[in-house]
């Protein structure tokens, strides 16, 4: 998780800090196969090259973003946990628990939808 320190020490509460840092290790930790990459100066995790999931922090909330695919399979989940959409991402307000059985269903969702995908993003 060195790859992320960089990243991580330019978030500016603490608290936040260690929350992303949390979901980041969790990430890394479920799914010990994704490579762990900073792009657009965003943590992201990639399968065989091509993107999975990525992360982006703000004032009120971190946003996960698994693609458009991503989130319309799952939109009516991301909505009952309570966060906010767009078409391309969620967000988790600071203060609200992430659904951790959510994100790995994204995340799994991703894995086997992009298997055979050769490029970083969906066409």
């Amino acid at each position: 998780m060195e790859l992320f320190e960089e990243y991580l020490a330019k978030i500016e509460y603490e608290t936040h800090r260690s929350r992303m840092r949390e979901v980041l290790v969790w990430v890394n930790d479920t799914f010990p196969t994704l490579a762990p990459k900073i792009a657009w100066n965003q943590p992201m995790f990639t399968d065989h090259r091509t993107f999975i999931i990525g992360f982006s922090v703000a004032k009120g909330h971190f946003a996960i973003s698994p693609e458009a695919q991503g989130i319309a399979a799952f939109s009516d989940d991301i909505a009952k946990s309570g966060y906010s959409q767009t078409s391309n991402l969620f967000r988790i307000k600071w203060d609200q628990p992430v659904n951790f059985n959510l994100l790995e269903r994204i995340i799994r969702y991703n894995i086997e939808d992009k298997k055979g995908c050769t490029t970083f993003w969906r066409k």
